[in-house]
């Protein structure tokens, strides 16, 4: 399966988000780990010191957070909000309402990066197979796609927007 080179779509407000986050990591976040490591350090033997493990655990992952957060925001591509609005078509930034083949409820994905982590609705990236076969369709529009155990799933567009 070929990684996606497509840059990474963000609102404007989710883009000063991870701006925010990956400022307060690079700054208090290294300092702050930097001191609980020192003060681990200070308790002795760190081949049995629990905490001295711990905090270089977490420095770990906020470092890996810090690159996955400078990656995003290097390519990022800020989406107009007011662009989206007007849109018949479902496109990065968009929510959709789908609803599955035999089924009469209506699900609400944001189709997006999962960096928006949208309050009211699940995200769904644009380069999922779900995501893929959106793009670029109408309310009416009935689409399939390959489920990740093997199934064709088939899903109907009931409303873009909201």
């Amino acid at each position: 399966m070929a990684v996606s080179e497509d840059p990474i779509q963000l609102t404007q407000a989710t883009h000063e988000r991870l701006q925010a986050e990956l400022e307060d990591l690079t700054t208090r976040g290294r300092v702050d780990i930097a001191r609980d490591i020192e003060s681990a350090r200070a308790l002795g033997d760190l081949s049995e010191n629990g905490d001295y493990h711990a905090a270089k655990d977490f420095q770990g992952k906020m470092e890996s957070r810090i690159r996955q957060l400078e990656r995003t925001l290097k390519d990022a591509q800020i989406v107009d909000d007011a662009e989206l609005a007007g849109s018949d078509t479902v496109s990065p930034g968009t929510v959709v309402g789908i609803r599955y083949e035999g089924d009469e409820e209506i699900e609400r994905y944001l189709v997006g990066s999962i960096e928006e982590r949208h309050e009211k609705h699940d995200v769904v990236s644009p380069s999922s197979p779900l995501g893929q076969a959106l793009l670029g369709k109408a309310v009416g529009a009935v689409v399939e796609f390959l489920s990740p155990s093997g199934s064709t799933l088939r899903v109907e567009i009931v409303e873009i927007g909201g």
